[in-house]
């Protein structure tokens, strides 16, 4: 650390603060995974909307006897709300994936981007420079293989002019070729599966497939095809996909 480095303890303190309530959170759903399976729901929705209302507590012997009550029991039920209701506003209260450092990113990426899909449409939010600038240092131990397995599982051919951006700019990222030297197997099977599917997805492909070239102009295919056709070429040479 230089000399004129000053420590942010208030930064630190909210960092802090939000882990432990991130903790906390984890902890209390889980609990409530475990009883509803215990309980043997009968349905997937009666599932998740116990796991959506972990956080609420049970009335108290004093909420409900004497005395006018002015304020709800809890703040997020109203009168005249269907469980259905509370349980659609309290998904939207969900915080939108916002890192503003990389330590802040794998945090929440392994606390909350539980599945491949949820992994994949955060990454396709960041984009490729704001990963880039979150990961100029280092993409992390392990972390790389994760972002690239979930790249593989999900990519659609609308989104490949995105997801060739975040493939450059992680390729751009500190200690790169370290990165993809330490990949298991079964990232670099996802790798080579993710690459596979997006030459897959060029657009020549699709014409020698039927369709039509009078709706493409030959010039607007000229420029912005050739771009990502060359983008292309350079990645696979950078993630080492024979």
């Amino acid at each position: 650390m230089e000399k004129n480095d000053i420590i942010d303890f208030k930064a630190l303190e909210k960092e802090l603060q939000a882990a432990l309530a991130a903790d906390e959170k984890y902890k209390r759903e889980n609990a409530a995974k475990l009883r509803a399976v215990e309980q043997r729901v009968p349905s997937y929705e009666e599932f998740r909307g116990i796991v959506l209302a972990s956080h609420l507590k049970p009335l108290e012997r004093k909420d409900k006897m004497g005395g006018k009550r002015t304020v709800p029991w809890n703040c997020h039920t109203t009168q005249g709300r269907t469980f259905q209701d509370m349980a659609t506003e309290i998904s939207q209260e969900k915080t939108p994936f916002q890192p503003k450092t990389s330590a802040e990113f794998y945090r929440d990426w392994r606390r909350h981007m539980r599945s491949g899909l949820e992994r994949y449409q955060a990454l396709l939010q960041l984009g490729g420079p704001r990963l880039g600038h979150l990961f100029q240092t280092d993409v992390g131990f392990g972390l790389l293989g994760e972002l690239l397995v979930a790249l593989a599982n999900h990519v659609r051919p609308s989104d490949r002019v995105t997801v060739l951006g975040i493939l450059h700019s992680l390729a751009n990222t500190g200690r790169f070729t370290l990165n993809m030297s330490l990949l298991s197997q079964a990232e670099k099977e996802s790798c080579q599966c993710l690459f596979q599917k997006l030459q897959a997805m060029s657009t020549p492909k699709l014409l020698q497939e039927g369709l039509s070239q009078k709706k493409l102009g030959a010039e607007e295919l000229s420029d912005g095809l050739q771009e990502e056709e060359n983008l292309l070429e350079e990645l696979l040479r950078l993630y080492q996909v024979r």
